[in-house]
């Protein structure tokens, strides 16, 4: 997976718990509403917002260990490759430095 999933995993999740705070709150305005169909769909409506709680969590526990493994490798390759990521380092400042030169 690249790393330009990430961000639209992040969006994703952050979109899907807007949602289902929208559908919780809509199930709330219509609790004194009667009717049997009216019953019906709450009832289905109240059993995939769980499913989606559910997976919702399970996609930010997979971002989450995501990143962290991304990290660790991160932090392994610096220790065993000091030299080469100070050079990539200064490589990406000195790069940094011309774009914000040019402002």
């Amino acid at each position: 997976m690249t790393d330009t999933t990430h961000p639209s995993k992040d969006k994703l999740v952050s979109d899907l718990k807007v949602v289902v705070s929208d559908a919780e709150e809509l199930l709330k305005l219509t609790a004194g509403q009667a009717g049997d169909k009216l019953g019906d769909v709450r009832v289905r409506l109240s059993e995939r917002l769980a499913i989606a709680k559910e997976r919702l969590i399970e996609a930010e526990a997979a971002v989450v260990e995501k990143t962290k493994k991304a990290a660790h490798a991160t932090d392994d390759y610096v220790h065993a490759h000091p030299w080469q990521s100070v050079g990539v380092a200064a490589g990406v400042a000195f790069l940094l430095g011309l774009l914000a030169g040019r402002r």
